[in-house]
């Protein structure tokens, strides 16, 4: 994350602390900035516990309890997310997108899909197509999202260390003589 989101999120999350309301945020609200987005991820609790038996049909009923729940949080409090988001976007001029995560699990509700160009050489051209071909993706976009989406899972420890490095730049740059 730059020092400009790095900073757009701590204020845009300060913003929304105060906002929400407050059966939504026994846990704080994980809130999310970058140049078109603000995404906000509210942690519920399961009125349930996971089981520990390891039980196949009781992992699955949990998995149903779960999506029941978020479905019907999602469909209880979107006027007033609606609300609220509205009021967000006037103020910090990007889009929200809304999400909740219940134990390990994450769902995000319409968030945005924003267009980047790149331009892939045949040997990257013919890792999207294999991923399309083996029904992994539906398209080349869709297989190039899922192998970013792969990298960030698998090197969230070195894409840390990467922004971080990236930050203390920008305080040197900033901490340099002026250039005017």
């Amino acid at each position: 994350m730059t020092n400009a989101n790095a900073e757009a999120t701590t204020v845009v999350g300060a913003w929304f602390r105060q906002r929400l309301p407050e059966d939504w945020t026994r846990t704080p609200a994980e809130v999310t900035v970058d140049r078109e987005e603000i995404v906000v991820v509210l942690t519920l609790d399961l009125p349930q516990d996971d089981p520990s038996d390891g039980d196949d049909a009781a992992a699955a009923a949990l998995a149903e309890a779960r999506a029941g729940f978020i479905a019907r949080f999602r469909e209880e409090t979107r006027s007033h997310r609606i609300a609220i988001a509205r009021e967000a976007e006037h103020r910090y001029r990007r889009k929200v997108a809304w999400g909740v995560r219940i134990g390990g699990h994450e769902e995000l509700f319409t968030h945005l899909a924003v267009p980047v160009m790149t331009r892939l050489r045949q040997p990257e051209r013919q890792v999207l197509d294999t991923l399309v071909d083996a029904g992994v993706a539906r398209s080349r976009a869709h297989a190039l999202a899922w192998c970013v989406r792969l990298v960030g899972d698998n090197a969230s420890s070195w894409l840390g260390e990467l922004r971080e490095a990236m930050e203390k730049v920008e305080r040197v740059r900033e901490a340099g003589p002026d250039r005017g």
